[in-house]
């Protein structure tokens, strides 16, 4: 449950065209969702936008006219803390703490991750899409209270 002045940001990756139920019972009650990329499908974003506003960027598997007017990058402030969104981080060409990034969010790899870097959290939140060799099923939730994020990473037990 968050606190009275926590947003909580509801962080997805990797679909690849299907929204699990397990995934859309775990992002419920955020006050923003961030996907970052390999969505398949723009149905995906339909529905978590049901749930909340959605920040969504390209990954390498999004392509058609739909894709086309997702970004590459993103950037979404929540509170006081400013978050950067990108698919795949090993393109990632910036110094987040000069710029001012309190948080990075990528996906990609379908291998869910947390770890900070000169005072910045990295998160990838998983893949929520299909198995992909033994790796888990994850989404995942930012904490965000002023400039202070924590991060959850939620498994979806399939």
């Amino acid at each position: 449950m968050p606190l009275p002045d926590e947003l909580v940001v509801g962080l997805i990756s990797d679909t690849h065209g299907l929204l699990r139920p397990e995934a859309v019972r775990a992002l419920d009650g955020s006050d923003f969702i961030i996907h970052a990329g390999d969505v398949g499908d723009p149905a995906v974003l339909g529905e978590l936008a049901a749930l909340a506003p959605v920040t969504a960027v390209r990954g390498n598997v999004d392509r058609g006219s739909w894709a086309s007017s997702l970004p590459e990058t993103a950037v979404l402030s929540v509170g006081a803390a400013l978050i950067y969104v990108l698919h795949d981080v090993g393109q990632f060409n910036l110094d987040p703490a000069a710029a001012g990034f309190h948080a990075v969010i990528f996906g990609h790899s379908h291998r869910p991750e947390q770890r900070q870097s000169d005072g910045v959290l990295f998160v990838n939140p998983g893949s929520a899409g299909p198995r992909r060799f033994q790796l888990p099923i994850t989404v995942g939730k930012l904490r965000v209270a002023g400039t202070r994020i924590t991060t959850d990473l939620i498994g979806l037990d399939l």
